[in-house]
């Protein structure tokens, strides 16, 4: 099926806000195409209003909501299957307003793993930003004074000074080095591939693979109440909720849980069996699932996760923040006690 030419790419929050304008407006009683045409005459973006005119015009061609939005290209699979779900059993308002709130955690999530990031790169770009001032700009002065009291800088002070002079020497170098390091900073923030090679390393390291680990379950609890909360069965929605999980230890895990589902076990048995939650939250899922309520028992496990991982996040920024601070001190410190003391202690020989 031919895609739009339009096709532009959407954040989760603009996802999760047209799905929400939408659900209101279809728990109204408007139908989709008439949506589109209400959506088109309150936004004032000229991308939005393209956008907006190519489902549209597909709508009015007579095809159903779920192929407009996959023709148009600028839609994620699993929201257009989701769609397409919501169509088929009547309850498409519900879907829609399902899938605002599971691309609302997505982007909740986003921002918390750009917070948790972005703070410490920018500590660090700092101290090595102060760290080159001073060895290339002040260090220098100070071998000036001592030249004219006719002494030499001591070891450490000296050995940093020749380090400045050749940054200074080969500065061509050092601004290649900064490009290279602005351009890797810009394929792991803003690449699809950076993004996962990013993550594949957090989970590598013991103080961010437990927490790397909360947020795919989250993300895995987020889908399941979407799929559940459709009327879709656990094991076709396991499988649909497996293409949005990035990690392939949770894959694996996801994988463990659906052969337990054909080999007869419970839905709550087979999520604790497979390591997909604990007990504690599996025992969550069992009686959502006695009360036939599993929808509600995932979304409470879904907010729980989210809040526990936004938890961890501001409580590790709180560690990071005061060592890397510690850290630039101790170095800028050094640095200086380096040539103040000497320096001090021959001006208190020649008074």
């Amino acid at each position: 099926m031919a895609k739009s030419k339009s096709t532009i790419n959407l954040s989760n929050y603009e996802i999760s806000s047209f799905c929400r304008q939408m659900a209101l407006l279809i728990k109204a009683g408007i139908s989709p195409a008439e949506s589109i045409d209400i959506l088109m005459q309150d936004t004032h973006d000229n991308s939005a209003k393209k956008l907006l005119d190519s489902i549209s015009q597909v709508l009015l061609s007579g095809e159903q909501f779920h192929v407009a939005l996959e023709m148009n290209g600028s839609f994620p699979d699993y929201l257009i299957h989701m769609v397409a779900i919501g169509e088929e059993s009547g309850s498409l308002d519900t879907v829609m307003e399902s899938l605002a709130d599971y691309y609302e955690r997505e982007e909740n999530i986003s921002s918390s793993i750009k917070s948790a990031v972005s703070y410490p790169l920018i500590m660090i770009f700092m101290m090595l930003v102060v760290v080159l001032v001073l060895i290339t700009k002040v260090l220098p002065i100070f071998e000036q004074v001592f030249a004219q009291l006719g002494t030499n800088m001591s070891g450490f002070s000296q050995s940093l000074l020749n380090v400045g002079n050749i940054l200074n020497r080969y500065s061509i170098v050092l601004v290649v080095l900064l490009a290279i390091i602005a351009f890797l900073f810009i394929f792991f923030s803003s690449t699809s591939k950076g993004k996962k090679m990013f993550k594949d390393m957090l989970n590598k390291f013991s103080a961010t693979k437990k927490l790397m680990q909360d947020l795919e379950s989250a993300r895995f609890a987020s889908g399941m109440v979407l799929t559940l909360s459709s009327g879709m069965d656990t094991y076709e929605g396991l499988s649909l909720v497996n293409k949005l999980i990035e990690s392939d230890e949770m894959k694996a895990r996801i994988e463990n849980c659906r052969n337990l589902l054909i080999d007869g076990d419970s839905f709550p048995e087979a999520l604790e069996k497979s390591n997909i939650f604990t007990s504690f939250y599996s025992q969550m899922v069992s009686v959502g699932f006695k009360a036939g309520s599993m929808d509600s028992a995932m979304k409470q496990i879904a907010e729980r996760f989210e809040h526990e991982t936004e938890r961890k996040i501001y409580s590790l920024i709180a560690i990071l923040e005061p060592t890397l601070v510690i850290i630039l001190s101790i170095i800028v410190g050094m640095i200086l006690l380096s040539v103040i003391l000497p320096l001090m202690g021959i001006m208190t020989t020649i008074g």
